[in-house]
């Protein structure tokens, strides 16, 4: 049964990577943009580091407070969510015209497999100086208890 990896990591990665035809940089960025839009290459940057007993998420959400953080589990996958909108009573006090405006507003999300063992309680969050740190314990999948089962034979 194919299972989905941890964090996404595939064990074929680095193979594919040493093709030309697989990777060409700037193929790779003009997708990004057309998929996430051209500020995402700023946006939820991750680092996961594997300890003994876990895994550590730092993902970096400058501008963003605590309360436009979300993190939630569905179905084995963690997905944080930040969501930001300019402050309109800013933008009505305000007299001119903007001519350049660069500051994010919108919503942006990540979702990672942590596996189905994993409870929401056993995930620890902090967030400080615009950086979200989660610990995600490690958990052995249980094995699947196979019940025997008797077939009624009739006759």
């Amino acid at each position: 049964m194919l299972m989905p990896s941890i964090f996404g990591e595939n064990l074929f990665d680095d193979f594919f990577n040493d093709f030309p035809f697989y990777y060409d940089d700037k193929a790779m960025k003009d997708t990004e943009k057309k998929l996430y839009g051209k500020r995402a290459s700023h946006v939820m940057k991750t680092d996961i580091k594997e300890m003994d007993n876990g895994y550590q998420l730092v993902v970096d959400l400058p501008g963003f407070t605590k309360d436009e953080i979300k993190a939630s589990l569905e179905n084995g996958y963690l997905t944080i969510s930040a969501e930001k909108g300019l402050d309109k009573d800013e933008q009505e006090k305000e007299s001119g015209r903007y001519i350049r405006r660069e500051r994010y507003a919108g919503a942006c999300s990540r979702s990672f497999y942590v596996g189905e063992d994993v409870q929401q309680e056993d995930i620890k969050a902090e967030f400080k100086h615009g950086i979200l740190k989660l610990f995600v314990p490690k958990k052995e999948a249980k094995p699947a208890v196979e019940e025997k089962k008797h077939i009624a034979i009739e006759g």
